[in-house]
């Protein structure tokens, strides 16, 4: 089964581009240009983009050097303990709403320290796959099209975010035992 999936995998892409041109081609799309200009629109928005995402990056780097995050976790260890979420991954789910890189490179340091297969980098794993960057999502679509209240978008990714991290946690005591 695995080498079938392979193999299809490596043709999806080259099937999926063909099916591009080819559709049209079909409707008689201009196709290069039709990309052309897509292009031309995506840099655009990029360029629009840039001061948001400097700003999101310059955060996070400060929260994490001054040691912010550090005291965050070590104050919230009460609630860690309560929720059954082990020490070594609760820096994995604070970060993680903010930075993809921050959180994968916890994620990657707890592998390094118990094993990809222990039940700790399941738990890492498990919450890195489960929740996403609401953070950094907001900051790229909302500010892309210049929406400046973000008040129930942000709660509610959040909450998302803090749902996701205690199902991960769920589900790796229930199949792992953690």
């Amino acid at each position: 089964m695995q080498a079938v999936i392979s193999a299809a995998s490596s043709w999806v892409l080259p099937l999926l581009v063909t099916t591009f041109l080819v559709t049209g081609f079909v409707r008689r799309v201009p196709v290069y240009s039709t990309f052309v200009e897509g292009a031309k629109q995506g840099f655009g928005t990029a360029v629009r983009l840039i001061p948001h995402l400097v700003a999101m990056m310059v955060a996070v780097q400060v929260f994490r050097a001054s040691g912010a995050m550090d005291l965050l976790v070590q104050g919230l260890a009460p609630l860690w303990q309560w929720l059954h979420i082990p020490p070594e991954v609760a820096p994995l789910g604070l970060l993680r709403p903010i930075s993809s890189a921050g959180s994968l490179a916890m994620m990657v340091d707890v592998f390094r320290r118990h094993g990809v297969d222990s039940p700790l980098g399941l738990l890492a794993s498990t919450m890195q796959a489960s929740t996403d960057t609401t953070l950094y999502i907001i900051t790229v679509y909302f500010g892309s099209v210049g929406i400046q209240n973000i008040r129930y978008a942000l709660k509610v990714g959040l909450l998302a975010d803090f749902i996701s991290i205690l199902a991960s946690v769920l589900a790796v005591r229930w199949v792992a035992g953690l």
